[in-house]
């Protein structure tokens, strides 16, 4: 770190958007004034590739002479469940079933289309691939996938096979246990 510039405490805000392909996007503080680059080696460095529009997200920032930039993630939260089903095949929460009660197991994306909206991933150790739905992902707090990337996903079977119910970050999903 250079002398012109300083580390803030930790500030809370809402992505306003995020480009994989351009390596960038912004956040809007939630305590105003300008808002905060977010580079992509910075998220990498959380343990995710992409971050969702409107996700909640906890940043250390600095201020440069080129202005105000993220520094580290530390915490991320996908936008706000609308309550609408995320897809017909994916069961909703009931008496009898819970998301959360599901395995997270490890996978790899074996490719993501941002444009056609879904894309797949292959579970360590199972044959068969994984549908990965845009909407899915969105709703975990992430913007896109990249081929090969580590990630820890709730799988439920389907009409048309297994597919993921939820997405996150194997880097994610691995702080959180420990």
């Amino acid at each position: 770190m250079t002398d012109d510039t300083d580390v803030a405490d930790p500030i809370e805000g809402q992505v306003k958007w995020f480009d994989p392909t351009k390596g960038f996007g912004f956040v809007v503080p939630d305590a105003g004034g300008p808002d905060i680059l977010l580079h992509a080696n910075v998220l990498r460095n959380f343990g995710q590739s992409s971050v969702a529009d409107g996700s909640r997200i906890e940043l250390t920032v600095q201020e440069t002479q080129r202005g105000v930039q993220a520094v580290e993630v530390l915490a991320i939260e996908p936008p706000e469940d609308d309550g609408t089903p995320v897809l017909a095949d994916i069961p909703q929460e009931a008496e009898d079933f819970s998301l959360e009660d599901v395995p997270y197991e490890p996978a790899r994306v074996k490719w993501f289309d941002k444009a056609k909206g879904f894309g797949f991933a292959n579970v360590f150790g199972r044959p068969e691939d994984v549908f990965v739905h845009v909407e899915v992902l969105r709703r975990s707090g992430l913007a896109d996938l990249q081929p090969g990337e580590a990630v820890a996903m709730r799988v439920v079977d389907g009409a048309r096979g297994r597919m993921a119910a939820h997405v996150a970050a194997w880097d994610t999903v691995l702080r959180s246990k420990s």
